[in-house]
């Protein structure tokens, strides 16, 4: 298993010293990368942030109301209520992006014709990150050992514990589908599409699109509970950011959210 860690982490290596060798060290990255057009009043992105927190009183309330069941049980209807909430608000997304892009879906970043090309080169790019995912857990770790002491442990994301600790099928099922397919698209219609295209669409410099991109990665890594996972997070949505407007497609952000996501449950699930 390390030995094939290494070898994972050698690749990243490559890839990513080819990118800055290319790139003069990310500066000509997004040479040529434009906003994307839309009339979008700045607040739009409140609207499902709005709903988001009415979707998590909901979860708390049913809750609530099931509380005296098992608590894998409980865990369920958790899921299928905050997997309901993401669906609707993926739809609220997609109607807002509809109505205020220039070419409608396909200027937001959903046409069909690049998902051959974005199923491809999403694991290239989640590769690329990886050794840097892998450090910023590896500083974190060290930090938190010198603050809190020796016995600091990383903590799992809230649906990995969930998935590590009841083997019911059901609720495994409902949490490789949430976390690999429903929650990731909501993520990257929010986080992507929305608030980094709004923050993209003020800044018309040369670095406006790293800025946007930082910002997006920043709110992305925030709204997780855990402050443990925060700069691995920001990386990752560094690197979604980053796939985002060099390809224009929310395809390719996707593919390596669900990826990242996939490849913790399953290792998870099946230890």
């Amino acid at each position: 298993m390390k030995y094939a860690e290494t070898i994972i982490c050698l690749a990243g290596v490559a890839l990513l010293a080819y990118w800055l060798l290319t790139t003069s060290l990310g500066r000509r990255a997004l040479t040529g990368s434009k906003p994307r057009r839309n009339c979008m009043p700045v607040y739009t992105p409140l609207v499902p942030f709005c709903l988001w927190f009415g979707v998590s009183v909901v979860a708390i309330t049913v809750r609530d109301l099931y509380g005296d069941l098992p608590d894998w049980q409980s865990a369920l209807v958790d899921n299928v209520v905050s997997c309901l909430g993401a669906v609707l608000m993926a739809v609220v997304i997609i109607v807002l992006a509809w109505a205020h892009f220039a070419r409608r879906l396909k200027g937001f970043g959903l046409g069909l014709r690049a998902l051959p090309r974005d199923i491809l080169t999403a694991p290239l790019y989640l590769l690329a990150i990886w050794p840097l995912i892998m450090v910023a857990v590896k500083l974190t770790m060290d930090v938190a050992q010198y603050v809190s002491g020796p016995e600091f442990q990383m903590p799992r994301h809230e649906q990995l514990e969930l998935a590590a600790q009841h083997p019911q099928l059901a609720l495994r099922v409902l949490i490789l589908i949430g976390s690999v397919i429903i929650v990731p698209l909501f993520e990257e219609l929010m986080f992507r599409g929305l608030i980094q295209t709004t923050v993209r669409s003020f800044l018309l410099t040369a670095n406006g699109a790293w800025v946007a991109i930082g910002l997006s990665s920043g709110f992305f890594a925030i709204m997780h509970e855990d402050p443990a996972h925060w700069p691995a997070l920001f990386i990752l949505g560094a690197c979604m950011g980053y796939a985002y407007e060099k390809s224009g497609s929310l395809w390719r952000p996707f593919f390596i959210h669900a990826i990242f996501n996939g490849t913790n449950i399953i290792a998870t699930m099946s230890n």
